[in-house]
């Protein structure tokens, strides 16, 4: 007997199965989840149903937790496999994000920017005309 060769993959797929399958959720409940709680959307319309279909060039735009998504479509998956292969189904879109300051260049400033230091405010008291340092 045998093998049949394997069906090619379907046109359209299920959006939950394919979030699973592209690696962008974790497993297909949260997919789920991520769906009906409107925090997906297909061509700019916001997913209500983890049954909706998608297919190649569809653009999906995804709230996560801590970040936003944008992909275009490539491929339909097969299975939910390793990275690389993962990532042949679909083109990443994101924009770049803004780069973020670390808590250490938060809490530096550069010189002169803010309020001023002791020294710095003698000088400019110094400027003022009849300024008398022992009042």
């Amino acid at each position: 007997m045998e093998k049949q060769p394997a069906s090619p993959p379907a046109a359209r797929q299920r959006l939950d199965k394919w979030l699973f399958f592209a690696r962008l959720i974790k497993s297909r409940s949260l997919a789920q989840k991520a769906i009906e709680a409107g925090h997906v959307a297909v061509n700019g319309t916001r997913a209500m149903q983890s049954s909706a279909q998608v297919k190649a060039g569809d653009t999906l735009e995804l709230s996560l937790d801590r970040r936003d998504l944008v992909v275009r479509v490539l491929l339909p998956g097969t299975r939910r496999g390793p990275y690389d292969e993962a990532r042949l189904l679909y083109e990443d879109l994101t924009p770049p994000a803004s780069p973020r300051l670390t808590p250490f260049e938060q809490a530096t400033r550069e010189r002169g920017a803010g309020r001023p230091t002791k020294r710095e405010r003698r000088e400019t008291d110094r400027l003022i005309p009849g300024f008398d340092e022992e009042d």
